[in-house]
């Protein structure tokens, strides 16, 4: 069994369709390699970006907690300072009101005091004048 040359040539128009369509798989597979290369880079891009996105997270919080702590330290012992501050202006406020409250208590004392000496004056005037007639 021996293949002669014409039936070596057939075999090989019968292998050109096949070796064609192989070209055509090799191309798709070329081209599958080049979309996998480009997934590949973006999912380095994104990598990175996911590793910025950490570092500004870190950096974020850091600056946070020192805000928080400065709040702590420094704001709400300022706010007490002031709070108690604040309550010795209101017991002088208080103390105030209450010298103004007298004050006022004898104004209108004082007023009724001129009110009693104006009438008793003009009662006077009348008697003087009674005993003049």
């Amino acid at each position: 069994m021996s293949l002669t040359d014409k039936d070596l040539q057939a075999i090989g128009l019968l292998l050109q369709p096949i070796q064609s369509d192989m070209q055509q798989v090799k191309g798709c597979i070329d081209n599958i390699e080049q979309r996998i290369t480009m997934i590949e880079n973006d999912i380095q891009e994104v990598k990175r970006t996911i590793g910025t996105m950490e570092n500004n997270t870190q950096n974020i919080e850091r600056h946070l907690t020192g805000m928080e702590l400065s709040l702590e330290n420094e704001t709400n012992h300022n706010i007490q300072l002031l709070a108690e501050n604040h309550m010795n202006l209101i017991d002088k406020l208080n103390q105030s009101i209450k010298v103004a409250d007298k004050t006022l208590m004898y104004e209108v004392q004082l007023s009724s005091v001129k009110f009693r000496i104006d009438s008793l004056e003009q009662e006077m005037e009348s008697i003087k004048k009674e005993i003049t007639l």
